[in-house]
């Protein structure tokens, strides 16, 4: 099946997968290995984290740092080597509504299943720290009527998500959040809630649309299991941290082991072997390339 077709159908299916259910847990991935790993486990989707993107890509904070450029060819890189759905951040849009038209045309063709448009201002923060400013609520309202008549497909979904809670207070978050519901958001993402009753108020809210709620261990959130968050009315949980922090902690660990003792015979950590990471990377797809073409193996 070409990639074209490819997309066409994994966004078919996750359009149905939120609007029928059960919920959708989505681990994030940052670069091609993580994805890879994730895709093969069999997840219902993938969430391109940009905490990971800027982290892993620049080394720098999930502070509106990354490019346009920069996450649009990371969804292209992530798209075409796995097979499940990818949901995709995209900050703020990268600026105003034109440039929310070239994020959502980018996103689209780069092979994306949905879009997350924020309502921070430019340069925004991490969801989960302090300092987060929104734009006024007519703004964010452009910017998603702008996302749904760009895109092209319409099972590529447009999640709207507002930051208004940690400065504005519950009540506001909910009002922006109706306000992205009727100008055409598919999915409604109130980040950072601060209790479970929060959870389950913003459920009853917004009921009779799809929710996504963000699970990050040791943010603002208290982190719900996904049999909890369905009782409550989402249909997508993310979980952005789920390949980034354990990774960074294993690396640490492993090297300083090595620093340690000199080697990595008895690192801590479950590590790859070799013929493990071989299937990961495509080793297979060589060796048959080799035997094919050169009859060697």
């Amino acid at each position: 099946m070409r990639f074209y077709d490819q997309l066409t159908s994994r966004r078919a299916s996750f359009a149905r997968r939120i609007a029928d259910g059960p919920i959708v847990v989505a681990p994030g991935v940052y670069d091609l290995l993580s994805a890879k790993i994730a895709d093969a486990l069999g997840f219902a989707a993938l969430y391109m984290t940009g905490y990971g993107i800027n982290a892993s890509l620049l080394g720098r904070p999930d502070a509106g740092l990354g490019t346009f450029r920069d996450f649009v060819e990371r969804v292209r890189t992530l798209s075409e080597q796995t097979q499940t759905p990818l949901i995709a951040d995209a900050d703020t849009g990268f600026g105003g509504a034109l440039n929310v038209q070239e994020t959502v045309r980018g996103y689209e063709r780069a092979g994306a299943a949905a879009i997350q448009i924020e309502d921070q201002v430019f340069p925004k923060r991490c969801g989960h720290t302090l300092g987060r400013e929104v734009v006024p609520t007519a703004d964010m309202v452009l910017k998603i009527r702008v996302a749904c008549d760009t895109r092209e497909d319409p099972n590529f979904l447009i999640i709207a998500r507002t930051d208004a809670r940690t400065t504005q207070g519950l009540d506001e978050a909910l009002t922006r959040a109706k306000a992205y519901r009727d100008a055409g958001a598919d999915i409604l993402f109130v980040e950072s809630p601060e209790s479970a009753d929060e959870l389950a108020q913003i459920g009853r809210a917004l009921k009779g649309t799809p929710l996504l709620a963000n699970m990050v261990p040791g943010g603002r959130t208290p982190v719900q299991s996904a049999a909890e968050l369905e009782a409550m009315g989402f249909r997508l949980v993310i979980h952005p941290g789920a390949c980034l922090a354990p990774a960074a902690g294993a690396m640490r660990a492993a090297l300083k082991h090595l620093q340690s003792h000199g080697d990595s015979r008895g690192a801590p950590g479950s590590a790859f072997s070799f013929t493990e990471l071989h299937p990961i990377v495509g080793f297979d797809q060589v060796w048959a390339f080799d035997e094919k073409y050169r009859g060697t193996h």
